[in-house]
């Protein structure tokens, strides 16, 4: 067996030269910390057997060989080993310079000990019980081990020293206390060395100790989410008592370590955050990116200001602590108030990152030049006083438009660069309610469109120009009706590329599209003026309305597709195309992704890039692939990135009703908002967020199952195997795995789920494609909250995947979904029913059935659930209709329902007889015969109606008793014609296998069979498979019984005649096992997943020669 890919918690970092080494699990890799350098790891090796990586110690020698190949100790668990780092060009050689020692209990720390020889050999090794122990590398012996009176475990250790006789330990100890003792000090009669200084204040378990000997300093931190400073000077003579500097409280959780500087201390925890402090205790930075878990590893490169963080998501990320220019960030208020200047401010627009428009409630328009810092007043219309509709385009010529509406109707277009040269249109006869300019990629570039909202829905396509000697120009293009709603007015427009289309969202939270026709017959609005005059006048009369329009019923152009109260109620905020999808945000806090097919608007996703905004303004995508959210979060304007998942920034401007206007380029960025009739300014001469991916976080928490969804071949014969996984982090990733650079990309994340996801299970769609060319399927993730989510999912190779950071092309639909509270909610009589319980989860999921028919109106899939509430429960998809109906229920089961397996066997007919196996947690399995309760909702969906209540299930055809508690684990498999093998594993780690035989007893002129009857033929059982619970069991070919346990061991068997047969076990590194997965790759060769606290991708092959398959087993 071989391990071909790991993903778990970062333990350990330790930053060499312009590498950075990282503990996962049992290996190290090294990545490069050149600005151009490639994210992946340069490097990785497993080093230490079994055991994870804890700490990373470089030997620091002055010898230039040394320089060039730097010696580290890893150490974790109780062992460690030596290892050399060699560069050479571009590639890095591992190498062990000193074998793997393991000592008999666990290391807290090492120490490199300084010797006469060339190269030290000779380590000091803190360990659990509060001892320290002299080891020497060459002759793999312990030199000396002495002990310390305080007989305690510890939960941490820090060894201070270069010398043996010098060396001091400061140890973390159960008892909330910081022991010091020295190697040197005095021991009492039993040899055990009475500690100088005991130091208390703690109310917590102590994780990190470290110690600044230049400043006579000590932090700890602690499980009492404090970090502490302790002066304690020198700690081979500490004062009585040492006295507490400082107490941090910053951290929501644990504090898991901390690092003294020079002028700033360093600390993670438990929230996920790494908080940088001064010696003041003031907060100066405040890292958070990682997904969830907390931080478990940091490295620190004092000198560049860098620090490196490990996350228990497997992430690791770079990040810069040094103090920015005071000059480069900073929020101020303008100086409005003057004489000159008439008016309260009521609208601010940014025409670019230097120069911003106000304008006043006397209808005075106003600009301030960022850079020279001085006021220019442009224009001053009384009528358009008190009523402030402001916006500004640029034309392709670097001029900029701009355009004003007032409560009368009328539109003011004037170009920035000259004023006076404007031209005003009577449109309406009520108020303009909104103004929006649009760049439109089929038109004349020095052009630009404008849209224009009346009464009555009334939504006007202007386009205008400017030139110095034509002066204004603006042509009425074309009308177009908005639907009947109370608050009938747009609010952002977008045209669909190379497509005659007009996207268009309104405040009622529609999204619809227009055809774009212009009008004929509408004629240009020109002034008579000359050039430099300002012109007003009324847009020309046209067949079927009037200007200025009024509150009559208008006709004009309907929307061809609409999707009423798509946002809500509060409206939709922007809309635009990207990479061949549109993209529509909203205040409800989700995003939406469409197509369009058919000249219909089509949503394929709903995605909620945070949490904490309420209220999504836009969405910008970068050339990279990145995408930033700009928001609102209460009162705070905030800009999210989703590609990082942090926080890039955060003004506290007063919420998003005011006028507010933002503006980026390059580095640089401006936020302008009105708040208390003051204007404030926001202006950032570096708008990166100073952090950079090393390695992407997979999930936030532990993964609680997984699915294979396909095998892919791209370019160069490339395999690429596809799965998703579920994480009670609420979210399912779908990843595909490179076979041949043993590299996974994130394809896909789905957010939809409100609670934990639980399990997952795929089908095929029945797409007639060769074989590894395209995968067509329908993803089924259910959960907490008795939620089920459907998807569609359809992968490719991409033809230029050389250039890409994914080989694969994934496209998501999402289907359908279904949450019983909904479905109760939907029922009369409610009072008559009984609730379900809001904690009710669907633990187990399979697919029974996918049945294609000429009759039916389309697909239909059947589902079976595993539930807590002791049901199990069938649903019916109608993937045409994208409805997931509950179809029947069976409460046989008196206790949580687990596990559900689905298995079939066709009849002599032909026709397919459909089984399901269920496994409760008080060890019993059913076995149930629903193919009559599928013919029966078959044939109702034949004659157009959707099954309303629920059938209930008949009985099992069989229960047995497979175990005396919990079943984990359940897997069913055909091996002969009506004989499938059932494989169970349970809680007490216990293994059973029960042949069962199907025996179809058809019933004389009925079109439907008779239920079927299930009998046992044999039974083989394995007592102490495992040391704790089974979490994954796979029946392979020939035989062969894969199992997997939280005891982290991964064990093939062998099937007997009468018993079970132990072949091989493998270590595996993932703690907390949740689920096992595998499939057949080619011949008798598997590749499997295995999740739980992180990810590991297997591979194996069976030994066959002289095996035969038995009839039975």
């Amino acid at each position: 067996m071989e391990a071909e890919l790991l993903l778990a918690p970062i333990t350990a970092l330790e930053m060499v030269g312009d590498h950075l080494i990282a503990g996962e699990g049992p290996y190290i890799a090294i990545y490069s910390l050149e600005p151009n350098a490639s994210p992946s790891a340069r490097c990785s090796k497993q080093v230490l057997q079994n055991y994870t990586v804890h700490g990373i110690k470089e030997q620091q020698s002055l010898s230039p060989r040394d320089n060039q190949s730097p010696t580290l100790a890893v150490f974790g668990g109780k062992g460690f080993v030596v290892v050399e780092l060699s560069f050479q060009n571009s590639s890095v050689e591992l190498s062990e310079v000193f074998p793997f020692c393991e000592l008999h209990d666990w290391i807290w720390d090492l120490q490199w000990m300084e010797c006469r020889t060339e190269r030290p050999s000779r380590v000091a090794v803190a360990l659990g019980h509060n001892s320290v122990a002299l080891y020497d590398c060459i002759s793999q012996r312990v030199l000396q081990e002495v002990h310390c009176q305080e007989k305690c475990i510890l939960y941490s250790a820090h060894l201070v020293g270069s010398h043996w006789e010098t060396l001091v330990l400061v140890a973390g100890t159960v008892f909330h206390q910081l022991v010091v003792w020295g190697m040197a000090d005095q021991a009492d009669d039993t040899e055990r060395i009475k500690p100088c200084s005991r130091i208390s204040g703690h109310s917590g378990v102590i994780f990190s100790i470290r110690f600044s000997e230049s400043q006579g300093i000590l932090a700890s931190a602690s499980d009492d989410r404090s970090v502490r400073l302790w002066s304690i000077g020198d700690l081979r003579a500490p004062p009585a008592p040492v006295p507490c500097l400082l107490v941090c409280y910053g951290h929501q959780s644990r504090v898991w370590s901390v690092r003294l500087l020079r002028d700033y201390i360093i600390s993670i925890g438990e929230d996920s955050a790494c908080l940088v402090w001064t010696y003041q205790g003031k907060i100066v930075h405040s890292f958070k990116g990682h997904k969830g878990q907390g931080l478990r590893a940091v490295a620190v490169g004092e000198e560049r200001g860098w620090v490196f963080t490990g996350g228990a998501d497997s992430g690791i990320r770079h990040w810069c602590f040094k103090e920015r220019s005071s000059t480069g960030n900073r929020l101020s208020q303008l100086d409005f108030a003057s004489s000159g200047r008439k008016g309260s401010p009521r609208a601010v627009k940014l025409v670019d990152e230097n120069h911003l428009l106000v304008m006043t409630d006397a209808g005075a328009v106003f600009s301030w030049d960022l850079i020279s810092k001085n006021w220019a007043w442009l224009l001053q219309d009384a009528a358009y006083r008190s009523y402030s509709l402001l916006e500004v385009s640029k034309l392709a010529s670097g001029d900029f438009l701009c355009a004003m509406g007032n409560l009368s109707g009328q539109v003011k277009v004037f170009p920035l660069s000259s004023p006076a040269q404007s031209k005003e249109i009577n449109l309406f006869e009520g108020k303009v309610h909104n103004l929006t300019w649009a760049a439109d990629p089929n038109r004349n570039l020095n052009t630009c469109s404008l849209f224009a909202s009346g009464p009555a829905g009334a939504l006007l396509w202007l386009e205008a120009s400017w030139c110095p000697r034509g002066g204004t120009t603006v042509v009425l293009k074309q009308c177009f009706l908005l639907p009947v709603c109370k608050q009938r007015w747009h609010t952002c427009i977008a045209f669909l590329p190379r497509e005659e289309f007009l996207l268009c969202g309104d405040r009622r939270g529609s999204l619809m599209m227009f055809a774009c026709k212009p009008t004929p017959g509408l004629e240009e609005a020109q002034g008579g003026g000359e050039p430099g005059s300002s012109t007003s006048e009324t847009a020309c009369a046209l067949p079927g309305f009037s200007f200025p329009i009024g509150s009559g019923e208008l006709h004009a152009e309907r929307p061809v597709s609409l999707l009423f109260g798509l946002h809500g109620k509060q409206g939709v905020t922007s809309v635009t195309s990207h990479g061949g999808f549109i993209y529509s945000t909203g205040r409800d806090s989700c995003y939406r992704q469409l197509q369009v097919k058919d000249r219909q608007l089509q949503v394929l996703r709903k995605q909620k890039p945070c949490k904490d905004l309420e209220w999504l303004e836009e969405l910008r995508f970068g050339p990279d692939g990145s995408l930033r959210v700009l928001g609102f979060h209460a009162t705070h304007f905030v800009i999210w990135s989703a590609s990082s998942s942090e926080r890039l920034l955060c003004i506290p401007c007063g919420g998003g009703h005011r006028s507010w206007s933002y503006a980026h380029c390059l580095s640089a960025e401006t936020f302008a908002y009105i708040k208390s009739g003051e204007i404030w300014l926001y202006q950032s001469k570096d708008a990166s967020s100073g952090q950079r991916i090393l390695k992407a976080a997979l999930h936030g928490r532990g993964m609680t199952c997984v699915c294979h969804v396909g095998t892919l071949e791209a370019s160069g014969q490339e395999r690429i195997s596809v799965f998703a996984t579920g994480s009670e982090d609420n979210t399912v990733n779908i990843l595909a795995f490179n076979v041949q650079t043993r590299r996974v990309t994130q394809l896909a994340a789905l957010g939809d789920h409100i609670s934990s996801v639980r399990a997952l299970t795929v089908v095929q769609n029945g797409v007639s494609q060769p074989e590894g060319e395209r995968i067509s399927a329908m993803l089924f993730s259910a959960g907490g909250r008795a939620q089920i989510e459907c998807y569609r999912l359809t992968l490719s190779p991409k033809p230029d995947s050389s250039s890409s950071s994914s080989s694969v092309a994934c496209q998501l639909v999402h289907v359908a979904s279904h949450r019983l509270d909904e479905h109760w909610d939907y029922k009369k009589n409610k009072h008559k029913l009984i609730k379900m319980d809001p904690e009710t989860r669907y633990m187990s999921v399979v697919v029974l059935a996918r049945i294609e028919e000429a009759e039916l109106p389309g697909p239909l899939c059947f589902l079976a659930a595993a539930c807590s509430d002791a049901s199990v429960r069938l649903f019916l998809l109608l993937e045409n209709a994208k409805k997931l109906c509950l179809i029947a229920e069976s409460f046989h089961h008196q206790h949580c329902v687990l596990k559900v397996e689905a298995f079939a066997y066709k009849m002599a007919s032909g026709r397919r007889r459909h089984f399901m196996g269920s496994a409760a947690t008080d060890g019993s399995i059913a076995f149930w015969d629903v193919t009559a309760a599928l013919s029966h909702i078959s044939a109702i969906v034949k004659t157009g109606d959707i099954p309303v209540k629920p059938l209930a299930l008949e009985s099992p055809v069989l229960t047995i008793q497979a175990h005396s508690c919990g079943v984990n684990s359940l897997h069913i498999r055909k091996t002969a014609k009506r004989h499938f093998v059932v494989v169970s594993g349970s809680d007490d780690g216990s293994i059973s296998v029960h042949v069962i035989e199907v025996k179809a007893e058809s019933a004389v002129g009925q079109e439907t069979p008779a239920r079927a009857g299930i009998q046992v033929i044999r039974k083989v059982s394995r007592l102490g498979a495992h040391a704790a619970h089974v979490t994954g069991v796979r029946l392979l070919h020939l035989n062969f019984l894969l199992s997997v346990s939280v005891d982290q061991r991964l064990t093939l068997w062998s099937l007997c005649e009468d018993s079970l047969s132990f072949v091989w076990s493998k270590f595996c590194h993932v703690a907390d096992v949740a689920a096992l997965e595998c499939w057949e790759t080619e011949g008798h060769s598997y590749r499997g997943v295995i999740c739980g606290q992180g990810l590991q991708v297997l591979s194996w092959g069976l030994d066959v020669q002289g095996r035969k398959i038995k009839d039975g087993i």
